[in-house]
């Protein structure tokens, strides 16, 4: 590190006498020097901040290192075979092909240069207070926990219990189909409503109306409103009608509507048990989470 020299340090540097009792000091190598030059030298060594900073920072190193040691098995990295199959495994999502040798050097590699960096990170203690990595090392954490998991295949009596208090995940919901045009106060939403009727409305409010498609029925409380979505179906299909939800007024016309149906455990059996099985993880998951938490103090700052 090059320090900015001070009056001082100007005033400290070598004269042209000074360099000329070096060069006498050299010229009597091998012979006994002065004594006086020795001392004038030591005298405006001492003098250098220069050199005091770089004394001071080696005895601090040298401390640290001998107080603190770095531990052997933190500089060793292993790329194990699961490792490397994984990098083989995640190449190609549909495992049509797998990476070269040149390939996945890179890639190993790649990851070698990053636990690298995270190790030596961590160690300087860059992680402190950064979100996205503590994030990220929880969900590294997570991940560990769930390849531990094994849940073995729900029997029928599981699966059938779980489908009866689920069936509505796999149920095909009523649905309506209707054209809307943007919300308005009621005047103006009566005149475009007489406009339509008459087929003179503008080419703007033509534009300006949207079809909402295979919209789920049960969704339309929350969006629109009970009293639009009661009015809407009780409209005959092909009906154009002043409507108003929760935003304003409309003109709306009904031009569809599929009746709900509910779905058979047979038919839809192995996406229930791919979701039962996912669930079930993710019990077993957070319970391992709980017992983790009982070895912490959990402090809460008013």
């Amino acid at each position: 590190m090059s320090m900015p020299a001070t009056s001082d340090e100007v005033q400290s540097l070598p004269t042209s006498r000074d360099r000329r009792s070096d060069s006498s000091i050299e010229s009597t190598r091998g012979g006994t020097q002065p004594s006086h030059s020795i001392g004038s030298l030591l005298m405006r060594v001492s003098r250098e901040p220069l050199l005091h900073f770089t004394l001071l920072g080696a005895m601090i190193f040298g401390a640290d290192a001998v107080l603190h040691p770095p531990a052997k098995e933190e500089k060793v990295i292993t790329v194990t075979k699961a490792m490397r199959q994984s990098f083989i495994d995640n190449f190609d999502e549909d495992k049509l092909r797998t990476p070269s040798d040149e390939q996945l050097s890179k890639m190993i590699e790649s990851w070698v240069a990053s636990e690298i960096l995270y190790r030596e990170g961590k160690s300087l203690g860059v992680d402190r207070g950064d979100e996205m990595i503590r994030d990220r090392i929880a969900f590294k954490m997570q991940l560990m926990i769930f390849d531990q998991i094994r849940v073995p295949q729900p029997t029928e009596e599981q699966l059938g219990q779980w489908f009866a208090e689920n069936h509505v995940r796999f149920d095909e919901p009523e649905r309506v189909s209707f054209y809307i045009t943007p919300p308005t106060d009621q005047a103006t939403a009566q005149r475009q409503f007489e406009d339509i009727v008459q087929e003179h409305e503008s080419e703007e409010l033509q534009q300006q109306t949207r079809a909402v498609l295979a919209r789920p029925v049960a969704s339309l409380a929350a969006s629109f409103g009970e009293d639009f979505r009661d009015t809407l179906l009780a409209m005959q299909q092909g009906q154009w009608k002043v409507l108003r939800s929760k935003d304003g007024w409309h003109v709306a016309r009904v031009d569809s509507r599929h009746q709900g149906k509910l779905a058979s455990l047979d038919q839809v059996r192995d996406e229930a048990a791919r979701i039962w099985h996912t669930e079930e993880t993710r019990k077993l998951a957070w319970e391992a989470v709980k017992r983790l938490k009982t070895s912490y103090q959990v402090r809460y700052e008013q």
